[in-house]
């Protein structure tokens, strides 16, 4: 067990070193979201009811749990990336014959990445006065457990496909073919209540879209028109899914092939 939490320990705090070494991260991963909810959200501005009481919502307030949820995706994946750069460096495959449980091996990577994407999705919630919450210690205290929960779920469906390529581009492409409209199709943009019927069925669908309304429900009141997804069913499906892709990653992980060792 001592050696099961120490290699577990010992990748989560690699993943903060590296964090630290690479500065240009928290650019990318803070600064694309902002100037996107600054933009996007000055243009549209209020256009959005809530329900059927005909409040409008101010679209900043409307897309600011859809940005974290976008800082939480691009600090993810830029965490799994470093799957394929240790298989180049020969670190993977260190790890790989080294006499610990894979799970441990899952676990440091997946714990160091969410932890990396809640310190920084932290950051941003700084500027939630200017979209119009008012946030108590206690609300702050639970949306970081969401945001946790959705940034474990999101690092380990990125370690889970970063474990399949040998290549960054390869990556790449499969980040824009795949989980970027999972997070489009999360409700970030616009509500699934006021989505077309195919569109609101793949929402529906889409784990991130649980995640999402989890973090709009704990963030304010506003959104209960707009989401109708109770926060009990929201946390429990986005829990389900964390849980599923570490086992998964576990698995993946068990399976050592000619190409981990070479």
């Amino acid at each position: 067990m001592f050696a099961f939490w120490l290699a577990a320990g010992t990748l989560w705090q690699r993943e903060w070193v590296r964090f630290y070494r690479q500065p240009s991260r928290v650019v990318g991963a803070i600064g694309s979201p902002l100037v996107f909810w600054l933009v996007l959200g000055s243009g549209i501005g209020t256009s959005l009811q809530s329900g059927a009481s005909g409040k409008t919502v101010d679209y900043l307030h409307y897309f600011f749990p859809g940005t974290l949820m976008m800082i939480l995706l691009f600090t993810s994946l830029f965490s799994t990336i470093s799957l394929i750069e240790d298989r180049k460096s020969g670190f993977m495959q260190a790890v790989l014959a080294a006499p610990v449980p894979r799970m441990s091996l899952v676990l440091g990577k997946i714990f160091g990445g969410a932890t990396l994407a809640v310190m920084q999705g932290l950051i941003f919630m700084l500027l939630a006065p200017f979209a119009g919450f008012s946030l108590s210690p206690l609300m702050i205290a639970a949306a970081t457990g969401v945001l946790f929960i959705n940034a474990f779920a999101l690092t380990g469906l990125g370690f889970l496909l970063a474990w399949q390529f040998r290549s960054v581009q390869g990556f790449h492409a499969v980040m824009n073919l795949f989980l970027i409209p999972l997070w489009l199709l999360s409700g970030a943009l616009f509500p699934q209540t006021s989505a077309h019927g195919w569109i609101r069925f793949l929402m529906q669908i889409n784990p991130l879209t649980y995640g999402l309304a989890a973090l709009q429900k704990v963030l304010s009141p506003s959104f209960s028109g707009l989401q109708p997804i109770p926060f009990p069913a929201a946390l429990a499906a986005i829990a389900f899914f964390s849980g599923a892709m570490l086992l998964a990653g576990a698995k993946t992980a068990s399976r050592r092939s000619a190409k981990d060792l070479s």
